[in-house]
């Protein structure tokens, strides 16, 4: 996803250690032709805000010793990108990471709508099992016949009980080599087998849209990718007049927060929706105006809430736009900026923290949703939800 210079940059997120399509931290793609080599993003807006006495200290790493670490990893046949790892690694960046540009082309792709993958979204279910939460139509899981609600015990021979879900989906996806093949053992009805599947490039169905009985329009976003915001913003102006909004963003690990301010717009007319600040220097996202104000909105979150979810979540609450239902999020609000080395491979390094427009931090702390659900990523907190809708006037 190259670009020139005087290109704006997306803002993005991704969490260290899952690239690999499983989550995304907060970096600014785009940028690797002129921001990386200097240093310096193009020009935003800035603005004010109060600081909280206990907000979380800003990491930095020294990007020009880090390349240089690197360059003389290579001047002595070593391997640039394990020499940058160590550097990041010692120097406390908790979300700092480096990828090669394999690794971060597929991160890139992924956030233009399209993975290699074999199509499987999987959740924690009881017992801490590992299920198929939704299969994508005609993707490798489809064709193979696996379905919704399928227990996933091992993958190429590695349990995944003891897995997060981001970890699972990582393996599934690999190295994200399409036409690679994927051993999973997969349990149901008391019967287990093993599916060999061979991983595709899939286009993401990021935001998808549903009528329910009761007349609620749920819209789940599992990822805020390209043209996210846009599509939760067609979904509510398509809503029927009078009727709640259900935003499910239970599993949401990030993405773009330019789509995330998009997808705030759809419920806000202009205004904050987050602050940040890139090495001391403090900046401003702001939602489009004309979003409509009015209509009901529950908004669902769990531990696995992250990053550009957790931005969007912040500014619906803090801005009294929903009521927020389930479990505290993951607490992702570090900014990284992506620095191109000498051999290719990425750094993404701390800059900053992005807060709420009531100027919370939401690094290391996450957000605490008005109604906790202790199952929030059942099906009770999505009831809960919509008897809240219900209470609003969102529901028949």
């Amino acid at each position: 996803m190259p670009v020139g210079p005087g290109s704006r940059p997306d803002l993005c997120l991704r969490p260290r250690g899952v690239l690999r399509g499983a989550a995304l931290t907060l970096v600014f793609t785009g940028v690797l032709a002129t921001a990386a080599a200097t240093g310096v993003l193009p020009r935003q807006e800035t603005a004010s805000v109060k600081r909280e006495q206990s907000a979380p200290p800003r990491d930095t790493v020294d990007r020009a010793a880090l390349a240089r670490a690197a360059a003389d990893a290579m001047a002595d046949g070593k391997s640039g990108k394990k020499a940058a790892e160590e550097f990041v690694s010692r120097s406390g960046d908790r979300w700092g990471a480096v990828y090669d540009r394999d690794e971060f082309e597929e991160f890139e792709q992924a956030l233009d709508g399209s993975y290699t993958g074999v199509g499987i979204s999987a959740r924690k279910a009881a017992q801490g099992r590992i299920e198929i939460s939704r299969v994508q139509t005609g993707g490798p899981a489809a064709k193979a016949g696996l379905r919704a609600g399928d227990r996933l015990v091992a993958v190429d021979g590695r349990g995944v009980g003891a897995l997060s879900v981001s970890e699972v989906v990582a393996l599934l996806r690999g190295a994200g080599v399409s036409g690679s093949a994927v051993a999973v053992r997969v349990e149901r009805d008391g019967s287990a087998w093993t599916e060999t599947l061979r991983r595709a490039r899939l286009a993401t169905e990021d935001v998808t849209v549903r009528r329910l009985d009761d007349g609620v329009v749920l819209i789940k976003v599992t990822a805020f990718s390209k043209g996210a915001g846009e599509r939760v913003r067609d979904a509510v102006r398509d809503a029927p007049t009078g009727a709640g909004v259900l935003l499910d963003l239970r599993g949401n690990a990030g993405g773009l927060v330019s789509e995330a301010a998009v997808a705030a717009s759809a419920f806000l007319d202009g205004g904050l929706v987050a602050t940040y600040d890139v090495d001391g220097e403090q900046r401003a996202l702001y939602a489009q105006s004309g979003g409509d104000t009015h209509r009901p909105v529950v908004a669902l979150v769990d531990g696995g809430t992250m990053s550009a979810a957790e931005l969007l979540t912040g500014a619906l609450q803090d801005r009294g736009r929903a009521i927020t239902v389930g479990a505290r999020t993951f607490g992702k609000g570090s900014v990284q900026m992506p620095s191109a080395l000498p051999d290719g491979s990425v750094a993404e390094l701390t800059v900053g923290h992005y807060r709420t427009p009531a100027g919370h931090g939401v690094d290391g702390r996450g957000i605490t949703p008005d109604l906790i659900v202790g199952d929030a990523t059942g099906k009770r907190a999505e009831e809960r939800a919509r008897t809240v809708l219900s209470g609003l006037g969102g529901g028949s």
